[in-house]
């Protein structure tokens, strides 16, 4: 599904240069669940924001679903993550003017889906999150583990391939977490492709694939033993 061949992606801050991303190569199958790991300043979130088109290479080559991504115009990047990367951050980034139901409708707006099929799909998900009775509730009124579930239920309202997790579970207590990262694990058991930054080795070692990275490398690629994976722990 992704293919990135000696990505590279340099900063310059203050004077000096940070190699965020240096020569990166990764290959990821549709519907597998990664999580990365790393000390800060590693590459991480760089890495993510290149997966989901929310920044550009300086070299190499990025390739998702077999179409070159590094050479496409902003407003075709813009197309392909309408339509095919959803998002979780550990801040939300709901719209507080939003409720609940408006913040998970307002993906299939943009992007013109008709007002009868919004309802039908946005119902299904507040049903099935455990959203129903708070669908009129603004971000405010809401706990942590609810104004993420409704994060993630925006995040997959379209129905993406590709779903990336910057940190999900970060500002929420031990329960909170632990129903989150269950949700996510559940949309990657329906066949969506999982990749989830952390910095908690409990979480990272619940997916099926561990990547480790430190200054802008890839050093580990490790699956769990009883992923059935032939080339576990390679």
């Amino acid at each position: 599904m992704i293919v990135l061949e000696q990505l590279c992606k340099t900063y310059h801050l203050g004077g000096e240069s940070v190699h965020a991303l240096d020569h990166l190569d990764l290959q990821i199958a549709a519907g597998d669940y990664l999580s990365v790991m790393g000390p800060s300043g590693s590459g991480k979130s760089t890495l993510l924001n290149m997966l989901g088109l929310l920044d550009t290479p300086d070299s190499g080559h990025y390739r998702l679903e077999q179409q070159e991504m590094s050479a496409l115009g902003e407003e075709q990047r813009a197309q392909i993550r309408n339509h095919k990367i959803g998002f979780v951050f550990q801040a939300y980034h709901l719209i507080d003017r939003l409720n609940a139901r408006e913040n998970i409708e307002l993906p299939l707006i943009l992007t013109g889906v008709p007002p009868r099929e919004r309802r039908t799909r946005v119902d299904e998900l507040l049903e099935r999150l455990g959203l129903s009775r708070h669908a009129a509730h603004h971000p405010h009124q809401l706990s942590g583990g609810q104004r993420q579930r409704v994060a993630i239920a925006r995040a997959v309202i379209r129905r993406p391939a590709l779903l990336l997790a910057d940190e999900p579970t970060g500002n929420l207590d031990s329960h909170s977490g632990a129903e989150v990262i269950g949700l996510l694990e559940e949309l990657n058991g329906e066949g969506i492709t999982l990749l989830v930054v952390t910095h908690d080795p409990a979480m990272g070692k619940r997916a099926r694939r561990q990547l480790w990275m430190q200054d802008g490398q890839l050093i580990s690629d490790t699956r769990n033993r009883d992923s059935g994976d032939p080339d576990a722990n390679r």
